[in-house]
């Protein structure tokens, strides 16, 4: 009786075997995992590169006041020229 309940947890364990080693996720060939032999068959992706700054409109922005003159405010003295010795 007792093989009687072992025999689907057997049969179980072994379709849980053979869906591991048909998957072809890995194989491990030569100490090497490498990917499976499907992944050619799939079209590479391509990820354009990213700008330096993200938000052009903002940064456009930011540097056109930054340019403006403050209202009410003094523009900044101009620095000493450096005396050569």
């Amino acid at each position: 009786m007792k093989t009687f309940r072992q025999w689907p947890l057997w049969c179980v364990a072994g379709l849980g075997l053979l869906l591991t080693a048909v998957s072809g996720c890995q194989t491990n060939f030569a100490g090497m995992t490498l990917p499976s032999p499907r992944y050619l068959e799939h079209p590479p992706q391509y990820f354009p590169p990213s700008p330096p700054f993200p938000l052009p409109r903002e940064l456009a922005r930011q540097e056109e006041v930054a340019a403006t003159p403050i209202q009410g405010v003094a523009p900044p003295a101009r620095p000493l020229p450096q005396q050569v010795p």
